[in-house]
């Protein structure tokens, strides 16, 4: 790994927006209303960095009763509930602005549609930052854990991806950042760091650290 690098990829939630716990209550309510009852930890270590279609399957393999239009009615409901109460990662804005200062790029590398982007990066002002550098799982073949994403998101800034990083706070996205060649960086404030630091170059639970990591 060189540092520091000449490109940093960002997973948007829980990294750059704190939209996780509110997604995840929102998917325990609505699958405990169609038959599956599951704590927030089990919806946690269960379904976070996925994409919904993914929920989706696995939920139904457990039992859950879904119509065939779920993942648009669930999206629906996310939005809602994330266009009013979605809050900025603490800290994150000073890791953006260090690397502005050192002018290395940034992106954003999301399996969250670019809708849902739209509503929580506009909420919480980080949009227009990252205008034109936002990816979304949407624009690949494979979403996360395969390597298509990272590697559009390097192939797209002209960075060799042994010169990028990716910072992630899920195994699924850790996986992706390992199977493209990218360095990662596990965020775990929130997530079990004995599930990160295997997949990971570096762990670290506050954002204010980061710079560091980055040789910034």
């Amino acid at each position: 790994m060189t540092l520091p690098p000449d490109l940093v990829i960002f997973d948007c939630d829980g990294v750059l927006v704190d939209s996780e716990p509110l997604t995840n209550v929102v998917i325990r309510d609505n699958l405990a209303r169609h038959g599956l009852e599951l704590s927030l930890e089990e919806i946690l270590e269960t379904f976070v960095g996925g994409t919904m279609a993914g929920v989706m399957q696995e939920a139904r393999a457990m039992s859950a009763q879904l119509p065939d239009d779920w993942v648009d009615c669930i999206y629906e409901e996310m939005f809602a509930v994330l266009a009013q109460e979605v809050e900025i990662i603490p800290g994150i804005v000073e890791v953006l602005e260090a690397l502005d200062q050192a002018s290395i790029p940034y992106a954003v590398g999301s399996n969250g549609p670019h809708r849902k982007m739209e509503i929580t990066l506009g909420r919480t002002g980080l949009i227009e930052r990252l205008r034109g550098r936002i990816y979304s799982r949407e624009d690949v073949p494979k979403p996360k854990p395969a390597p298509d994403l990272y590697l559009h998101a390097a192939a797209r800034a002209g960075v060799s991806p042994d010169r990028a990083v990716v910072i992630e706070d899920s195994p699924t996205g850790a996986r992706a950042a390992q199977a493209a060649g990218i360095p990662c960086f596990g965020y775990v404030a929130e997530t079990d760091p004995a599930r990160m630091t295997p997949l990971c170059d570096a762990v670290f639970d506050r954002m204010q650290v980061l710079p560091g990591l980055l040789g910034l």
